[in-house]
C-alpha cells in the first residue's frame, strides 16, 4: 500500500486508528506488547518508534523512556502527532515525517532500542542505527517469514520470536466491522457499494453462532545487535 492510504486514514479518522467498536475476548498480544515494551522503556537512553502512527502510543510510552523520536512515512500522521504534542508538556518526544524506502535522518547508533509496533519491518534493515547490543522488539500480523529474512540477513543475535491466535475480536453489529475492515493497511474502503459483494462474503466467513468473531494473529519479534 502507499503513502496516499495512511494519508487518507488519517484525514478520515483522524490518525491511524479505528473508529470500529468491538470488545476483545482472551489476552490479547497487544497488551502483551505493550505492558513488555513499558518494562523495557526505562532501562534504554535513546528510543525510537518506527512507523509512530498519529503519534497516541509514542506520547502514551513516553512516561516511561528518557527520549524517544517517532516518525512515519506520512506527513498528515506526522502533522496530528505534532499538533498533539504541543497539547501536552511532554518534552522527551520529538516527531519527524521519514520513510525506511531511503537513508533515515538518525547518526550511526543513535539508539539503543527500536520498537515497531505494526509499523514497516524494513526497519531491520536500518541496523546502522542502532548501538551495538541495541535491542529491536515488534509486533506485526503478516510477513512473517520476511521479518525472518531481515533479521537473519542483517547479522541480528538473540532471535525471539513468539506467535499468537488465542484472543478474538467481537463485532456487535456488520457496520463495525466494516469499519474495523476498512482500517486495515492495504485495505480499501469496504463501506462503498463496489465493494459489498467482497464484503457480504467476509462477513459470512465470520459468522460464528449469528455473532461476528474475528481471531488476532500476531506475532511479537525481540533481537538484539552484535
Amino acid at each position: 500500500m502507499g503513502m496516499d492510504w495512511y494519508n487518507a486514514i488519517a484525514l478520515r479518522n483522524g490518525g491511524y486508528k479505528s473508529n470500529a467498536m468491538f470488545t476483545i475476548e482472551g489476552v490479547s498480544a497487544e497488551e502483551i506488547f505493550e505492558q513488555e515494551l513499558i518494562k523495557m522503556l526505562p532501562n534504554y537512553q535513546s528510543v525510537l518508534d518506527a512507523g509512530c502512527g498519529h503519534g497516541d502510543f509514542t506520547m502514551k510510552m513516553s512516561q516511561h523512556s528518557k527520549s524517544l523520536i517517532g516518525f512515519d512515512n506520512s506527513i498528515e500522521m506526522i502533522t496530528i502527532a505534532n499538533k498533539s504534542l504541543l497539547e501536552t508538556e511532554i518534552s522527551n518526544v520529538r516527531f519527524i515525517e521519514a520513510t525506511t524506502k531511503s537513508e533515515l535522518p538518525f547518526a550511526d547508533a543513535q539508539f539503543d532500542l527500536i520498537y515497531d509496533r505494526r509499523g514497516p519491518t524494513s526497519i531491520l534493515n536500518h541496523s546502522r542505527i542502532l548501538t551495538s547490543g541495541g535491542t529491536v522488539y515488534g509486533i506485526h500480523s503478516g510477513a512473517l517469514n520476511l521479518v525472518k529474512e531481515r533479521l537473519i540477513n542483517n547479522h541480528f543475535e538473540n532471535i525471539q520470536i513468539r506467535e499468537f491466535n488465542r484472543a478474538k475480536y467481537c463485532f456487535p453489529n456488520d457496520a463495525e466491522f466494516t469499519k474495523f475492515l476498512s482500517g486495515i493497511p492495504g485495505n480499501p474502503d469496504y463501506s462503498l457499494p463496489e465493494y459489498k459483494e467482497e464484503l457480504d462474503k467476509k462477513i459470512e466467513q465470520h459468522k460464528i453462532n449469528g455473532k461476528i468473531e474475528l481471531i488476532e494473529y500476531k506475532y511479537i519479534w525481540k533481537a538484539t545487535k552484535p
